[in-house]
């Protein structure tokens, strides 16, 4: 006999109606309130910078809100165009994008400036998730090659810009689903020393700059005025925290513009200087919470389609932690990845904030079987 579904009460169903996950949203929240803490501090106790990033906060609020009410079925149904889209406009940024500081990564519409980049971090996932769900698990030899010819073509159109974080990024994304799709340790094994024995070439292709980010990621003293200025002034705001921290707004090396970028890239070295271990102890701690929140939406999904997805997106989140938190303390080559709703900024955030979005949609969309009291 079908056993029927229904939707159990909840003292939040109006949260329900709205899609919203309420853990998921606390969560967020606690992490964009100590943002605004630290930023004041990392932008030179400026209000302004604190007003700016609340209104790009509203904004990718409202967005993440409004894909919490699409229906995965119809997140699935346009995965593939919108993947293609993102592609097409990688290319475009090529043709007709704007260059600065030496890369060209943006496109100008008119109405709006947008990088195509941070629209491909979300799309490629969808696309990857949407081959393999419609294929028997695990994926065979024949479909893993379709799906990295899917990831490495807009990884190395981003890269060409060059963008290396974001390259990375989108890469994880997608290597994140055929992870999750129930490789063999030796396929994983096998596809891991094909992609080192890339390193070569893909060495051969950096540029200059991002060659000196790496030597100086393996050595940051041999330069320290110069291109290892940046990791050194970083260590020091990070040990000079200790346990405690100097206290709110007495962190020396930012204030005294000795730490570059402090209120972006390096933003988690401001925070450790003023608030100490105990402090970073307590924003890792948030967003163990939020990961852990993801986690558990994932292993609540009821198809392929929304178990790939929802498990990319949750280890695309935590490698943006990794990677920012790595590079900061000296563990990883500086690669520009901002630290997810900390650093300042709204394209990031938007991006962010819509692919939790998608997690509340798969969390609340889905359907609930009865106690078994009731069976």
């Amino acid at each position: 006999m079908e056993i029927p579904l229904y939707e159990p009460k909840s003292s939040h169903s109006w949260l329900q109606r709205l899609h919203i996950d309420l853990p998921l949203l606390f969560g967020l929240l606690l992490l964009s309130c100590v943002a605004f803490v630290v930023l004041f501090s990392a932008g030179g106790q400026k209000i302004d910078i604190v007003l700016r990033q609340a209104g790009r906060l509203g904004l990718a609020t409202g967005i993440m809100v409004a894909i919490a009410q699409i229906h995965p079925r119809h997140i699935r149904l346009y995965s593939p165009p919108l993947y293609l889209l993102g592609v097409v406009l990688l290319a475009a940024v090529h043709i007709f994008g704007e260059t600065s500081l030496g890369a060209t990564r943006w496109l100008n519409l008119g109405v709006v400036r947008f990088q195509p980049s941070e629209m491909v971090k979300l799309t490629m996932p969808m696309m990857i998730a949407w081959f393999l769900a419609s294929q028997p698990m695990p994926p065979t030899l024949r479909h893993v090659s379709v799906a990295g010819i899917l990831i490495i073509v807009p990884a190395l159109l981003i890269a060409k810009q060059p963008d290396l974080g974001t390259a990375f990024l989108v890469f994880t994304s997608g290597w994140a689903v055929l992870f999750l799709s129930g490789l063999s340790w030796t396929t994983i094994l096998v596809l891991a020393v094909l992609g080192g024995s890339l390193l070569p070439v893909l060495w051969h292709f950096m540029h200059g700059y991002q060659r000196d980010r790496v030597l100086m990621f393996l050595n940051p003293e041999s330069d320290p005025l110069g291109r290892g200025y940046h990791i050194i002034q970083s260590k020091i705001a990070i040990g000079s925290g200790g346990v405690f921290g100097k206290g709110w707004l007495n962190g020396s090396q930012s204030h005294l513009d000795f730490l570059p970028e402090p209120s972006t890239d390096f933003v988690f070295a401001v925070l450790a200087e003023e608030f100490g271990l105990l402090g970073c102890l307590g924003l890792l701690a948030i967003y163990l919470f939020i990961l852990a929140r993801c986690f558990y939406i994932v292993v609540q999904t009821q198809d392929k389609y929304s178990r790939l997805l929802s498990g990319a997106l949750t280890l695309t989140f935590f490698v943006y932690v990794f990677v920012n938190t790595g590079m900061v303390i000296g563990i990883l080559p500086v690669v520009g990845v901002p630290l997810p709703l900390i650093s300042y900024g709204g394209t990031s955030m938007v991006t962010l904030l819509a692919g939790f979005g998608m997690l509340m949609s798969i969390q609340t969309h889905r359907k609930f079987q009865p106690p078994l009291e009731s069976q």
